[in-house]
C-alpha cells in the first residue's frame, strides 16, 4: 500500500474524527474524575501546557498592561498549585483569577468573553477546588481552551501495565503535525518571542516618532489628572492618590471624575478619609498596609459601601497591629511588615487571618528567642511558600505554614547576614536615587521611573549602563525602566532593565 496515500487518509479521518470526539469530551471526563486520583505536579504542569502558552507574559511584550495582569495572576496561581500539593494542607480560600488569553479565532468561541482588538480575550474565574485535577479542567475550561488530552495522562488509580505506552503519553504532537495542519507551534512560537534581542538604538530609532506624537498628545490629560489628582486630596485631606496598574490617563482621570462626582453627590461618607490613602485597584475594600481600595469596576454604591465601613475597618487596623506587635514579643523584637510592591495585594481581613494564625502557632510552640534579642531586623509573611528564606534586601521570607522549630533554627543562622543585607540595601537606595537624578538631568528626561518588579539593583546596572551612552531621543520623555520594550498608550517609552547595545 502507497505510504502517502495512507498518510493522506489518515489526516483526513483525524480532521473528521475532531468533532465527534469534542461531543464526547464530557462522557470522557466522567471517566477520567471516576478513576483518577490526584495529579503529580508534573501531570499538571504538563496537562496546563496549552493554558502557559496562551497567557504567557512573553507574547504580551507591545501590551504592558495585559503582561502586567498575567504575570501576577500566574504567580497566584502557581502559589494556589503549591498549596494543593502540600501534604495534609487544608486551608483553602477561594481565589480569584484574570488573565488575558490569547485567542486565534475569537469568532469561532460560544463562550461570552470580553475581546479586545490585539487578538487576545479577558477572561476572570474563581478557584475553590481540592485537587490538581479539577483544578486543571477548571482553569482549561475557564479558558475556553480543550481538555481532551487530559484522558492521555496517567491518572488512573492502577494504570494497567500491559496498555501500550502510546495510550498514557503526554500529546506532544510532531513538527510535521503543525506542517500540515497548517496550526502554529506554540513552542516554536516560544522559542522566538524569547529568542529575538533587539538593541536600544535601534529600539528608540524605530520608536522615538510614535513616543513622541503619543506624548505630545496626552499632555493636556496628563495636566488635567495633575489637577484633578491635587484638588481631591485637599479635599479630602488625602495623603495620597495611587493606581495598582499601569492604566492610561484617560482611565486615571476617569476614575478621579468619578470620585469626583461622589464627593459631590454624598459628601457625608467620606468624613473619615482624612489622612489616608485611596488606592484604585481591582477590587474594593482596605488593603494590608491600611490603604482604601477603590475597585475600578465597582459602581458608586459599593464606593460608598466602603467609606461608611471605615470605621469598622480601623477597629480591625488597631487589632492587627496589636497582633503584629505580639508575633515580634515571640520572636525576639523582630519587626512584622507588609510590603506592597513585593506581596500580593491583601484586603485587611485576609491579613488578619493570616497573622492571627501564625500568632497561635507561635504561642502554643513557646519558641525561646530572648527578649529584644532580634531587634533591628524584618519579616513578611507568605502564604505560598514551604520554606523561609532570606531577601536580598535583608527581611525575611516566612511561610505561614513554617514549622516553628525551622523558622528559629533559620532566623538564628541567618540573622547577621540580614543585618549586612539591610544595611546593604539603604546604601543602595541612596545610590538608586543618586543616578536616577543624574540620568534624569543627563538626558532631560521628563520623568525616569521603574516597574515594581524591577529591583534596585537592576536600577543601579540599568542607570550606569545608560549614562555611558548618547541618547539625544530621550530629551522630554517619559522613561520607564521595565523587562520589556514597549511605548506606552500616552507616550511613555519602557525599555528592559537589561537592554542590549
Amino acid at each position: 500500500m502507497d505510504e502517502s496515500w495512507l498518510d493522506h487518509c489518515t489526516a483526513e479521518m483525524f480532521c473528521c474524527l475532531r468533532a465527534v470526539r469534542r461531543l464526547s469530551v464530557e462522557k470522557v471526563f466522567l471517566q477520567c474524575v471516576l478513576q483518577s486520583r490526584a495529579l503529580s505536579g508534573a501531570d499538571a504542569i504538563n496537562a496546563l501546557r496549552p493554558f502557559y502558552f496562551a497567557v504567557h507574559p512573553d507574547f504580551f511584550g507591545q501590551h504592558p498592561k495585559e503582561r502586567e495582569v498575567n504575570e501576577n495572576s500566574l504567580k497566584r496561581l502557581n502559589g494556589y498549585l503549591e498549596n494543593l500539593q502540600k501534604p495534609g494542607f487544608r486551608s483553602f480560600k477561594p481565589t480569584q483569577l484574570t488573565f488575558y488569553v490569547r485567542e486565534r479565532e475569537p469568532n469561532s468561541s460560544s463562550v461570552q468573553e470580553s475581546f479586545s482588538a490585539s487578538g487576545f480575550r479577558a477572561v476572570s474565574f474563581t478557584l475553590h477546588t481540592r485537587d490538581l485535577l479539577s483544578t486543571v479542567l477548571d482553569i482549561l475550561n475557564s479558558c475556553s481552551l480543550s481538555t481532551e488530552h487530559i484522558q492521555s495522562l496517567n491518572v488512573n488509580s492502577q494504570p494497567h501495565k500491559e496498555a501500550k505506552s502510546t495510550v498514557n503519553r503526554p500529546i506532544k504532537w510532531d513538527k510535521t503535525y503543525y506542517s500540515f495542519t497548517g496550526f502554529k507551534d506554540p513552542e516554536e512560537e516560544l522559542e522566538q518571542a524569547q529568542r529575538v534581542e533587539t538593541t536600544l538604538i535601534s529600539w528608540l530609532d524605530d520608536n522615538e516618532a510614535s513616543a513622541v506624537k503619543k506624548l505630545k498628545k496626552s499632555l493636556p490629560l496628563r495636566k488635567e489628572l495633575e489637577r484633578l489628582k491635587f484638588e481631591l486630596s485637599h479635599q479630602l485631606q488625602l495623603s495620597d492618590i495611587r493606581w495598582q496598574r499601569s492604566w492610561g490617563v484617560a482611565h486615571r482621570c476617569s476614575q478621579l471624575h468619578s470620585l469626583g462626582r461622589l464627593v459631590q453627590q454624598r459628601p457625608e461618607v467620606l468624613k473619615n478619609v482624612k489622612g489616608r490613602t485611596v488606592v484604585f485597584t481591582d477590587r474594593s475594600g482596605m488593603s494590608a498596609a491600611g490603604h482604601i481600595m477603590l475597585g475600578t469596576m465597582d459602581v458608586h454604591h459599593h464606593w460608598t459601601k466602603i467609606f461608611e465601613r471605615l470605621p469598622n475597618y480601623y477597629k480591625l487596623q488597631k487589632r492587627l497591629l496589636f497582633l503584629e506587635d505580639r508575633i515580634s514579643q515571640l520572636l525576639g523584637g523582630i519587626q512584622v511588615i507588609y510590603i506592597e510592591e513585593l506581596q500580593p495585594l491583601l484586603t485587611l481581613e485576609e491579613y488578619y487571618e493570616t497573622l492571627d494564625s501564625f500568632y497561635n502557632k507561635l504561642r502554643d510552640s513557646r519558641l525561646p528567642f530572648h527578649p529584644r534579642s532580634l531587634r533591628g531586623l524584618q519579616m513578611v509573611l507568605e502564604s505560598d511558600r514551604y520554606a523561609p528564606s532570606l531577601h536580598e534586601f535583608g527581611h525575611f521570607m516566612i511561610p505561614t505554614v513554617c514549622d516553628p522549630t525551622t523558622l528559629q533554627w533559620f532566623i538564628f543562622a541567618k540573622a547577621q547576614q540580614a543585618r549586612e543585607n539591610l544595611k546593604r540595601k539603604e546604601e543602595m537606595m541612596i545610590t538608586e536615587k543618586e543616578l536616577i537624578d543624574t540620568s534624569t538631568e543627563k538626558f532631560s528626561l521628563d520623568r525616569l521611573y521603574k516597574e515594581p518588579s524591577v529591583s534596585s539593583a537592576q536600577m543601579i546596572d540599568c542607570c550606569k549602563r545608560l549614562l555611558e551612552e548618547s541618547l539625544p531621543y530621550l530629551q522630554g520623555m517619559h522613561l520607564c525602566i521595565s523587562h520589556f520594550y514597549s511605548v506606552l498608550q500616552d507616550g511613555d517609552l519602557c525599555i528592559p532593565w537589561n537592554w542590549k547595545n
